[in-house]
C-alpha cells in the first residue's frame, strides 16, 4: 500500500495591515475637504449657482490670477475714493500660478486651485507632524482633521494663500523643534513671500533663538543663520514695494488703503459696539472662547516656537483694522489653537471621537457652502 502524500504546509494568515498615523491624518483631512466640495456642489445646484466659480473667480483669488497673468500694476478706485492696489498681495502664490500654468495646459485660475490643494496636503502633513512631535501620533492625526473642519476651512479649497502659508509655517516650526535652524529660516523666507502674517513666524524664530542663546550661553552658527534668514522674504517684498512706489512707507500705505492697518483693536471694539446687544454678546463670548483656547495652549506647555507663533497670529488678526468677517480666516493658520481639543479628543475611544469629528466636518461643509455662495468675502 502506498503511503498518503503529506499535506501541504498551512500558510500562516497574513496579519491585517494597519494604516500609518500619517496616512490616517492625510486620509481624514482629504475626507473633510471632499465633503466640503460635495456640500458646495449640492447647495450650488439647488441654488442654480456655479460652485466652481466661487473657488477661483471671487475676491482675493481674482487678484492673484490677475497678478499671475499680467504682473503687478493694477488698482481699483472705490466710490469712496479709496484705492485698492494689487501690491497688497504677496508674490509667491501668483508666481506659482504663473509657473504652473506655463508648464501645464491650464489657465492661471485653475493653476491656483492646484497650488492651493497641493499645499493643503502639505499643510495637513506638517500639522500632523507637529502634533505627533508634541503630543503623540494619535493627537497629530486628530489635529490634522480638526484643521480640516475649522469653521472657515472652505477657504482651504479656494485659490487662496492660507494653505500655502500654513504648510510653510508648520514645516518651519517642525524644523525648529528638531533643531534644524537653517531649514526653518529658509521656509520662513518663502512664508514671508506668501502672506504678511509671516511676521508671526519671524517672531517665533527670533524669540526662540534668543531663549536658546541664553539657555546655552553661546550662539551657534546655524542658530544665527536661521534667525538672519527668517525675515528676508517679508522684508524683501516690503523693500520691493517701497522702491517701486518711491516711498519707504509704500507697503504700509498700500495695506492701509485696503483697511489693513494696525490700530490696536480699535476697529474691532467699534464693530462690537455697533452691533445689537445679542450679537455683541455672542461675539464677546466667541472672543472669550478664543482667549480660553490661548490659555489652554499655555497650560499645555506647548513648545516655545509653536506657542509664540500661535499667539502672534491671533494678535495680528485682532489688532488690525481689516474687514471683520475675514478675521476667523486670518486666524486659521494658528493651528496650535486646535492642539488642546485635539489632545482631548485623542484620549477618547475611536467610536466616540470619530462621530464627533464627522459631525464637525458636516457642519463645516454646510457652513462653508452657504458662505461661499453668499455675497460677502470670507
Amino acid at each position: 500500500m502506498s503511503r498518503a502524500a503529506p499535506p501541504f504546509p498551512s500558510t500562516p494568515p497574513t496579519p491585517p495591515t494597519t494604516p500609518s498615523p500619517r496616512t490616517l491624518a492625510l486620509g481624514g483631512y482629504v475626507a473633510t475637504r471632499l465633503l466640503g466640495l460635495a456640500a458646495l456642489a449640492i447647495v450650488a445646484a439647488a441654488m442654480g449657482k456655479d460652485g466652481m466659480h466661487r473657488l477661483t473667480g471671487r475676491w482675493d483669488a481674482v487678484w492673484y490670477t490677475r497678478i499671475a497673468e499680467h504682473g503687478y500694476g493694477h488698482q481699483v478706485t472705490l466710490p469712496n475714493g479709496a484705492v485698492h492696489a494689487d501690491l497688497a498681495f504677496f508674490p509667491l502664490f501668483p508666481a506659482l500660478e504663473r509657473g504652473l500654468s506655463t508648464v501645464l495646459p491650464v489657465d492661471a485660475a485653475t493653476a491656483g486651485l492646484l497650488v492651493s490643494w497641493t499645499a493643503s496636503l502639505a499643510a495637513a502633513w506638517g500639522i500632523y507632524a507637529v502634533g505627533a512631535h508634541v503630543a503623540g501620533p494619535r493627537t497629530g492625526v486628530v489635529l490634522a482633521v480638526l484643521w480640516g473642519v475649522y469653521p472657515t476651512a472652505f477657504v482651504q479649497s479656494m485659490a487662496y494663500t492660507e494653505t500655502l502659508f500654513t504648510a510653510l509655517a508648520a514645516w518651519s516650526i517642525l524644523a525648529l523643534l528638531r533643531d534644524r535652524w537653517v531649514l526653518a529660516g529658509a521656509l520662513c523666507v518663502f512664508a514671508g513671500l506668501t502672506r504678511p502674517t509671516a511676521a508671526a513666524l519671524i517672531a517665533a524664530i527670533g524669540i526662540t533663538a534668543v531663549v536658546t542663546v541664553v539657555r546655552e550661553r553661546r550662539l551657534r552658527a546655524r542658530v544665527a543663520a536661521g534667525t538672519l534668514l527668517a525675515p528676508l522674504g517679508w522684508l524683501g517684498y516690503v523693500v520691493y514695494v517701497g522702491v517701486r512706489q518711491g516711498s519707504a512707507t509704500a507697503y504700509f500705505d498700500v495695506q492701509a488703503a485696503w483697511g489693513n492697518s494696525i490700530d490696536g483693536g480699535v476697529a474691532l471694539a467699534r464693530f462690537i459696539a455697533g452691533l445689537p446687544w445679542p450679537a455683541a454678546l455672542g461675539l464677546c463670548l466667541a472672543l472669550a472662547l478664543l482667549g480660553w483656547l490661548v490659555a489652554l495652549c499655555v497650560r499645555q506647555r506647548q513648545p516655545l516656537p509653536l506657542l509664540v507663533y500661535t499667539v502672534a497670529v491671533v494678535v495680528i488678526s485682532l489688532v488690525g483694522a481689516a474687514y471683520f468677517g475675514s478675521r476667523p480666516r486670518l486666524m486659521m493658520p494658528a493651528f496650535g489653537l486646535l492642539l488642546p481639543p485635539a489632545a482631548a479628543l485623542a484620549r477618547l475611544r475611536g467610536r466616540t471621537a470619530v462621530p464627533v469629528l464627522a459631525g464637525l466636518a458636516l457642519a463645516s461643509a454646510v457652513y462653508g457652502a452657504f458662505t461661499l455662495l453668499g455675497a460677502g468675502p470670507p
